[in-house]
């Protein structure tokens, strides 16, 4: 598995904005009743954090948001910053993870409507980011 995924490139791999490990479910996960929320739940949600988005005063989506954009729409906490800088030096994540996890972050923090961006939001974008290549080894 490592000489395969030695064979994808670190900037191929940065413009994947999502990845993660997905494992096998188990056959009695797969036969019982489904659980959690449901498409028309789900949907709400995302509606919802549209219009949060639009309210805040963004109209472009966060995945097209461009580096100016970032600065205007991105306000993180101090905690949440200094998660942000402490986890790019660790990790040794790219300047496009970076962009890549402010702009998850703030999809997250669109969805629990709120304006700042909080190190729970930086926490779970940096999970969505699990696979770069420095986590791989």
């Amino acid at each position: 598995m490592a000489r395969y995924l030695a064979k994808i490139s670190g900037p191929l791999l940065d413009r994947i904005d999502l990845h993660i490990d997905v494992p096998a479910v188990p056959f009695d996960a797969l036969t019982q009743a489904p659980s959690g929320e449901t498409s028309v739940q789900i949907r709400a949600r995302v509606l919802r954090a549209q219009k949060w988005r639009h309210k805040r005063g963004q109209r472009h989506t966060n995945a097209q948001l461009t580096s100016k954009e970032l600065k205007t729409h991105c306000d993180m906490t101090p905690e949440a910053w200094s998660l942000l800088k402490s986890a790019m030096r660790e990790l040794m994540l790219s300047a496009r993870s970076y962009t890549k996890i402010l702009k998850i972050s703030r999809t997250i923090a669109d969805l629990a409507e709120s304006t700042e961006i909080h190190p729970e939001h930086i926490a779970e974008a940096i999970q969505y980011r699990s696979l770069d290549r420095q986590l791989w080894v």
